[in-house]
């Protein structure tokens, strides 16, 4: 097994500062349809977790999402039942970010040849992620693709996308993070691990050095199983949040994913958001900084580092925010502060230097 030097994204052919251009690109593209439909206006927030509709008294939030190159690891396992928690949870755990509430989804499978068995087990995932979340699976599609997709195992090779329609309550207005301010507080709930992001470089190191079947010497289980654990859905818990918006003021929503800190931006893009307290490498990002080697801004700005959702809130928020996470049996802590307005900026104190993660 050759061991590989891997110390950025970049390193394994994905770098940030191009997809940002293209997504700037998109926006500006997909804003001339916006006046396609009568009837439907579209809330002008390119970029955030969701796009969001008004239709007559309704608005409405949409999101697209896959689970990215993890499937590798459900063919390397051979076990197709978890991918779909994932794969549900990427949309519904972006779709709340924007104060909506998940009701209906619909999946896209994509196979390299027809295999039944393969679509009932990654279905079992899609349903129990559905019953975490709250959402109605209303259908979906299949495709059979043997030109396009490819894999570890050509018999089970596959992709998988979703799609999630969500609504606000009547009368409510998106969480949009319009209302951050200085001295807010950054709430980070505890992930169940690498979720579903930052799979080609973890992949990539992990693979070069242990099996599947292996326990390096930083990780509870073995590489397989700690890779395929599925992502946390906070859907729940941030609903009962949002439902208590009487009592408890929220500020800002982000699903902590792709680029992960760096995703604070979405939500104001006018503010300094700083990390006073992450949490250090441990388990599985801790072998990958290591086997890596990656350095700790890289981590930090590649993947979830055991926070999978923050919440920007003022301070008299923390204890009822804390106390429904707790009582979903979530860990909740606080992770940074809003420092002030400028331009946007995210860093944070790691090993006790202050590194600039984005700006």
């Amino acid at each position: 097994m050759r061991e590989l030097r891997l110390t950025s994204y970049k390193d394994v052919g994905i770098n940030r500062r191009v997809v940002e251009k293209y997504h700037k690109a998109i926006g500006h593209l997909i804003t001339s349809t916006h006046s396609n439909s009568a009837g439907v206006v579209v809330l002008p927030i390119i970029g955030h977790y969701a796009g969001l509709i008004e239709i007559g008294n309704s608005i409405f939030a949409l999101h697209s999402d896959g689970v990215g190159t993890k499937v590798i690891i459900a063919q390397l396992m051979r076990r197709y039942d978890t991918i779909g928690i994932d794969c549900v949870a990427m949309n519904t755990n972006d779709v709340i970010c924007v104060g909506a509430r998940p009701i209906a989804f619909i999946d896209y499978i994509a196979l390299k040849s027809s295999n039944n068995t393969l679509v009932k087990e990654i279905l079992k995932g899609l349903v129990k992620g559905a019953r975490y979340s709250e959402v109605t699976i209303v259908g979906g599609e299949t495709a059979i693709l043997p030109d396009i997709i490819s894999g570890v195992d050509e018999t089970h090779a596959f992709d998988l996308a979703g799609t999630v329609l969500g609504v606000l309550e009547t009368g409510e207005r998106p969480v949009l993070g319009n209302s951050i301010q200085t001295n807010d507080v950054i709430l980070g709930v505890e992930s169940s691990g690498l979720h579903s992001n930052g799979y080609t470089l973890a992949r990539k190191i992990l693979l070069s050095r242990y099996s599947l079947k292996d326990q390096p010497s930083y990780m509870s289980k073995s590489v397989g199983e700690e890779l395929l654990v599925p992502t946390r859905i906070y859907v729940k818990p941030v609903l009962e949040i949002l439902k208590s918006r009487s009592s408890i003021t929220v500020h800002g929503l982000a699903h902590i994913t792709g680029g992960s800190f760096t995703k604070l931006l979405r939500l104001n893009n006018r503010k300094k958001y700083f990390l006073t307290n992450p949490p250090p490498p441990f388990g599985i990002f801790k072998q990958i900084a290591v086997d890596g080697p990656v350095g700790l801004k890289e981590m930090y700005k590649t993947f979830n580092m055991g926070i999978g959702f923050c919440l920007v809130v003022p301070r008299e928020s923390i204890c009822p925010i804390s106390e429904i996470f707790h009582r979903h049996r979530m860990s909740c802590v606080e992770i940074g502060k809003v420092e002030g307005t400028g331009k946007g900026e995210v860093s944070a104190i790691l090993n006790g230097k202050r590194y600039l993660l984005a700006k």
